[in-house]
């Protein structure tokens, strides 16, 4: 074998596996010669984001980053946690795993004391078949809403609109589907009303293109009211105007709202002088990946270094941020009130273990829902 076929078998390994070697430039000297993230499975949007900065950083500063994909939540979180991955490249389990929900909510998990780095905005929203009279969120009440049976990353989402209007899961007549593609689809069926998602998967597409047509529910920014209720529910979303998708566009706009996906997760106790260094190498690398895909042009820190987010921010991001002048006042208010609601559902969780000693799975998931309720009705 030829040293040229071993080095194209080397690069080649690399790549399948995940990994990203890249050379050219000086390395920074803040960031670690080489540094492991891990992602959402290869081909999601999330993988492809986590490659193109991988690459910039690779062709800017010299940095070895080897990507670790995976399907599940608790395999993207587990390598942050156990400190075999120095960032997450994640989506709402980092909300779920803050607040001990979901998969988090046993024995083993709890809440879990993350904090974020950036997230780009991903804009998410209700739509409804343009024919079923329905024109705002409150007139969902009564009305089909199709959810995603298993899929709480998707409910908790819709669960969080229908508390802006007043309204909860009793309220509509709500419909389980066993896939996420079949409640996408089941408007166009008219086996349902309404559902949410984001704003481009080609479901939504055929609805716009169907006989019932497409609406999407607006969510206005300024009823403080509808927001108080909704972030109950989900406080890492925030208002955003919408011009991509689905009967969308710069001449269409929708309000609605955004979630962070990608978001990159670290541990609390990350080394903040790690957390500005990589925070600054994503700013500076910006022009480099920019372009990668469309919606990279969200990774500008403007959009994707201020709340909300599903924890809350590293101090280490802070102080860069803060230094570019994007990070303000009404950010560190929200930042204050995040980790104030953290650490008392992490006080809450130390509770229900001592209550729950000796119990069944089931006597402390109850435990635990009943001291969780009643530590975030406290703040």
């Amino acid at each position: 074998m030829t040293s040229s076929t071993r080095l194209r078998r080397f690069f080649a390994s690399i790549m399948i596996s995940g990994g990203l070697v890249l050379t050219a430039g000086a390395s920074a000297a803040e960031l670690p010669k080489s540094m492991t993230w891990s992602s959402y499975d290869v081909g999601s949007a999330g993988y492809a984001e986590a490659s193109a900065i991988a690459d910039a950083f690779g062709k800017k500063f010299g940095t070895r980053i080897r990507i670790q994909p995976s399907g599940s939540s608790i395999g993207r979180l587990q390598p942050v946690l156990s400190k075999r991955a120095d960032i997450g490249f994640l989506a709402t389990e980092t909300f779920f795993a803050s607040e001990g929900i979901y998969d988090f909510s046993t024995r083993r998990w709890g809440p879990q004391d993350l904090r974020v780095v950036a997230g780009r905005p991903s804009s998410f929203g209700i739509f409804t078949a343009a024919d079923a009279d329905i024109h705002t969120l409150q007139d969902l009440k009564g009305k089909r809403f199709a959810y995603v049976a298993g899929n709480p990353s998707i409910n908790v989402k819709c669960d969080a609109f229908l508390a802006f209007a007043g309204l909860t899961r009793d309220d509509v007549d709500a419909k389980m589907f066993p896939t996420y593609a079949n409640a996408m689809s089941s408007l166009a069926r008219n086996e349902a009303d309404a559902s949410c998602t984001t704003t481009t998967p080609s479901h939504v597409y055929e609805l716009e293109q169907s006989p019932r047509g497409i609406r999407w529910l607006e969510v206005p920014a300024d009823d403080a009211e509808g927001w108080k209720r909704l972030r109950a529910v989900a406080p890492f979303f925030q208002p955003y105007t919408e011009t991509v998708g689905a009967g969308i566009s710069e001449e269409n706009p929708v309000d609605i709202l955004a979630y962070r996906y990608p978001v990159l997760v670290v541990r609390s106790d990350t080394d903040a002088d790690l957390v500005y260094a990589f925070t600054k190498a994503l700013d500076e690398t910006y022009d480099l990946y920019k372009d990668a895909t469309s919606v990279m042009p969200r990774w500008d820190l403007k959009q994707a270094g201020v709340p909300a987010a599903d924890a809350p921010f590293h101090e280490g991001a802070i102080r860069y941020l803060k230094e570019k002048g994007i990070w303000t006042d009404e950010a560190q208010a929200w930042n204050d009130a995040r980790i104030k609601r953290l650490n008392a559902l992490r006080d809450a969780w130390q509770k229900a273990v001592a209550e729950g000693d000796g119990k069944s799975d089931e006597e402390f998931a109850a435990i635990w829902d009943r001291i969780r309720t009643q530590a975030l009705n406290s703040l």
